[in-house]
């Protein structure tokens, strides 16, 4: 994602940033990274589930970095907790993962997570994911989001959606739907059909509504969990 897709207000305030990981030497180098990045500031760190769920409260940050596997509740546990919580609603948990050993990482999307990194992602990278979730996009890289999913949809069987949800939606929907799982933004998705940016988001936000999708990334998952898109050959 560049720049031009940044849903960054200059003049709001910084944004808030949770840490949640149980290696301190972990969370000391992001919250260096993400403090001394102006706009930016760390409003707390967790190294367990349930710290992060309650600091979460506490502090409403606009984004959680989140790891998965922490000690006790671990990190999909409480990326739940926070998403099913109406008073989170403007929280966004951006999930911390290694790829390759992590495969809890649909199910964090389809329980509300705004999105994925991997953990040696370039910093510049992270700073900027960071902010694309905190401005309400989901980050969802459209070949690393593919081909783990597509990994996982292929170890194990998946149940289709009622057949009334999907009659539900329009042509025009399902084909927006098939977009947003392919990683394209609002942005993308307006150039690729040569519509308005409003227009692209009144379509994903009824996809979204009619699904049951919470947010962009669950709508993702649903597309794909239930083959509204078939996934990717994942390879060997």
């Amino acid at each position: 994602m560049t720049s031009e897709h940044l849903p960054v207000d200059p003049v709001a305030e910084p944004v808030r940033v949770l840490i949640a990981d149980d290696e301190a030497l972990v969370r000391g180098g992001f919250r260096v990274l993400v403090d001394t990045e102006p706009g930016m500031v760390v409003v707390g760190e967790a190294g367990d589930g349930a710290t992060a769920v309650e600091l979460t409260r506490r502090t409403r940050p606009h984004v959680v970095l989140m790891d998965i596997r922490m000690p006790g509740v671990d990190g999909l546990a409480a990326t739940r907790e926070i998403a099913a919580d109406p008073d989170l609603a403007d929280v966004h948990v951006l999930i911390l993962t290694t790829f390759d050993h992590d495969e809890y990482v649909v199910d964090a999307l389809a329980a509300g997570a705004a999105g994925f990194l991997i953990k040696n992602t370039e910093p510049a990278q992270l700073l900027l994911g960071i902010r694309v979730v905190a401005g309400g996009e989901a980050l969802l890289s459209p070949g690393l989001t593919r081909r783990l999913i597509a990994r996982l949809t292929a170890r194990t069987a998946t149940p289709r959606l009622d057949p009334d949800a999907l009659a539900q939606l329009t042509a025009r929907e399902r084909q927006i739907v098939a977009l947003v799982a392919h990683g394209l933004s609002n942005t993308e998705i307006a150039a690729e059909l040569t519509i308005s940016h409003a227009t692209a988001k009144t379509h994903v936000s009824r996809a979204m509504t009619k699904l049951g999708a919470r947010d962009r990334a669950q709508l993702v998952a649903l597309a794909y969990r239930h083959r509204l898109v078939e996934p990717p050959d994942p390879g060997p």
